[in-house]
């Protein structure tokens, strides 16, 4: 589609620890307060739960987030690398399919957040838009997948900010300050030294995980474009509501011309190995709990807070597929990928600058 530098996201002060002296063997009970007192206490004790509370719930959603997130990149790898489903683009509408269906549940069954009508025909052709830049990149990332290891896939993701910094500049002429171009060259930098010393290389599969990358970076930029109207801005779940079944439509077509009879031969792998089924369901409900998690974050902390923990989410993902999957490394490609990560550290640090300074 999609971000507090520590897991303790909410600005609250830590609770005052009560210490007991085990020398003290007797405790003076104070005197019982006043009836206001005892009243003001209770307040300040609802306070602290709520405090508690507010802070447990968000840590939960942050884990959800992580789970999601690196969960749907390693089922992904497993069933087009390991378990020899090669169907990427079938999978990636499978993904948008469980989009629409949990979406559709989210706002009209529970009713997490209110339900937003289309007004126009334009704005469903801008949605549609988005639409089709959502699926090339979800299609060549999940493509990439079966090629290249996480790690380097991850590495790759992770210069994002460099084609989004482009993208803007070519089609909205904005230009960043000079401290966040700077920033962007060890982004690039840390790719090039992972590229070269990568023991599992591909071409074809680095060029589909850049252009994934690229195309994440251009519908970010265009749906600032095209929905930032007010009568044309949506939520984050409406929007993905209209974008997955558009999506889904688009693909279509494309995986019965490339992937053939796709359908048949799930059907018939299913017969023979039911845990396809599983694979296959576990896979998309996960692909749509990545999007639930993405709002929930940024409700709950910042969208800054969520650019960061999705740079520390692309270094734990490597580290978990490469114990998991075992795929070679290099030292040489673990620098790159620092680089690149502190590249990516160093543009968000730049970017905040910036805009503090523009305000």
């Amino acid at each position: 589609m999609v971000e507090a530098q520590t897991w303790t996201t909410r600005r609250m002060s830590n609770p005052r620890l009560l210490t007991l002296d085990t020398n003290d063997q007797l405790l003076d009970i104070p005197a019982t307060p006043p009836s206001d007192q005892r009243n003001n206490n209770n307040h300040h004790h609802h306070l602290n739960n709520i405090g508690s509370n507010n802070l447990l719930t968000t840590s939960l959603i942050i884990a959800s987030w992580y789970f999601s997130n690196i969960g749907v990149l390693l089922l992904n790898k497993y069933l087009l690398s390991f378990y020899g489903y090669r169907f990427p683009i079938f999978l990636t509408m499978l993904h948008m399919l469980s989009c629409a269906a949990y979406s559709y549940a989210a706002i009209n069954l529970l009713q997490i957040v209110p339900f937003q009508q289309i007004h126009s025909k334009k704005q469903f052709l801008k949605i549609f838009a988005l639409s089709a830049i959502f699926c090339f990149s979800v299609v060549c990332g999940n493509t990439s997948l079966r090629y290249l290891p996480v790690s380097f896939n991850q590495a790759i993701g992770a210069t994002t900010p460099f084609f989004t910094a482009i993208f803007a500049f070519l089609i909205t002429c904005k230009k960043e300050t000079a401290e966040v171009y700077l920033a962007l060259l060890p982004v690039v930098l840390g790719i090039v030294v992972s590229t070269n010393s990568e023991p599992l290389f591909h071409l074809f599969g680095f060029l589909v995980c850049v252009g994934s990358t690229a195309g994440r970076a251009l519908k970010s930029v265009v749906q600032g474009i095209i929905l930032t109207s007010e009568a044309e801005k949506l939520h984050s779940m409406n929007l993905l509501l209209y974008m997955a079944p558009l999506a889904a439509l688009i693909l279509l077509p494309f995986t019965l011309y490339i992937e053939g009879n796709v359908f048949a031969i799930t059907i018939e792998k299913a017969k023979t190995d039911p845990f396809i089924v599983f694979l296959l369901i576990g896979n998309a409900t996960v692909a749509y709990l990545v999007n639930l998690t993405n709002f929930l974050v940024t409700k709950h902390t910042s969208a800054l807070t969520l650019q960061v923990l999705g740079n520390a989410k692309a270094a734990v993902a490597a580290v978990v597929s490469v114990l998991i999957f075992k795929n070679p490394v290099t030292m040489m490609g673990m620098t790159g990928f620092g680089i690149t990560i502190m590249g990516v550290v160093l543009y968000s640090e730049a970017k905040k600058r910036s805009k503090g300074a523009s305000h």
